[in-house]
């Protein structure tokens, strides 16, 4: 990638990692951020996945930034050798294994239960004090900024033992810091959480978990549905 498509990738990834340092500023930042039930309680914004995911996206989009200033700062016969490759197999594997699975799983875990009764994933008082933008700028602008991304580069995806693996290893990871929240505080990270029996849970949360690698899947069959034939969206376009 060289020239104005490089420089346009660059602007694009300033834009879209400006955009959610400001997200994550604005919601550590609410001035009511004293009312909110969850911040207030044990663990605080970390317990959430959709505060984790923010910041993922925001790494992973600093990431992409640092790819392509060093693409731009290195001549062009080192550019498949060396530094830049190695980000951009550490910006791949990012993307594939943690990003787009992680986030689409936000997006769609989110929205599935909010349709269903937003009680139980966010109640309306919340309304009073997080934002209606700020909402979708956590839960539904996530979606398309992955797909743009996928559109921009094509992301060269590990074998699926360690792509599966190294999301299966977050969501393990996730997983046990719910319930140690739970362990140590009492509260249940979700409120959906407190309202199903033992036998309930471990169905809610290994559905949950299990639902990561389907969605690993989903990215890999995009992506190359999208960089299939000549290995370009814009000229498959022309």
């Amino acid at each position: 990638m060289a020239g104005v498509g490089l420089k346009m990738c660059l602007l694009l990834h300033l834009l879209v990692f400006s955009w959610y340092i400001f997200t994550i500023w604005s919601n550590c930042t609410l001035q009511t951020s004293d009312r909110h039930p969850g911040v207030r309680s044990y663990g605080g914004r970390w317990k959430y996945l959709t505060f984790i995911n923010l910041v993922l996206q925001a790494v992973f989009f600093g990431w992409c930034l640092l790819v392509d200033v060093t693409h731009m700062l290195v001549p062009v016969k080192h550019t498949r050798s060396g530094t830049p490759l190695r980000l951009s197999k550490i910006r791949d594997f990012y993307f594939t294994a943690l990003a787009f699975p992680v986030g689409t799983f936000v997006f769609a875990s989110f929205w599935s239960l909010y349709t269903y009764d937003r009680e139980l994933v966010y109640p309306k008082v919340l309304d009073e004090i997080i934002p209606t933008w700020l909402n979708h700028a956590m839960h539904t602008v996530i979606m398309p900024l992955l797909l743009l991304q996928m559109f921009l580069q094509n992301h060269t995806y590990p074998s699926r033992a360690n792509g599966i693996g190294v999301l299966a290893l977050f969501s393990a990871l996730y997983l046990s810091w719910v319930l140690w929240v739970h362990h140590a505080s009492g509260i249940w990270v979700y409120p959906i959480m407190a309202h199903l029996s033992p036998m309930g849970l471990c169905v809610f949360l290994g559905g949950a978990s299990l639902s990561m690698a389907p969605l690993y899947l989903l990215g890999e069959k995009l992506s190359r549905t999208m960089w299939s034939s000549t290995g370009n969206p814009m000229k498959k376009k022309k």
